[in-house]
């Protein structure tokens, strides 16, 4: 679930930045405003820090053994 709200985040950013590409041009120097390298490079790494912001807390869950956290609450 939490993938696939990242994963619509990632979409509805990258029109953002497309769209508002159009009143930045003029401060991109050496870049296109459609660099298609750059925004799947920083599309990828929002992905990736994402994934490990759920997957860290899915590995610890794992780890605990639910008749002992049912016990302590």
């Amino acid at each position: 679930m939490r993938a696939q709200k990242a994963a619509v985040g990632a979409a509805l950013g990258l029109f953002a930045a497309m769209v508002s590409s159009r009143a930045l041009a003029s401060l991109l120097f050496g870049v296109s405003r459609v660099d298609p390298l750059t925004y799947l490079s920083v599309t990828a790494l929002l992905l990736a820090v994402a994934a490990a912001a759920c997957a860290i807390p899915a590995a610890r869950a794992v780890g605990v053994d639910p008749v002992e956290a049912l016990r302590s609450e």
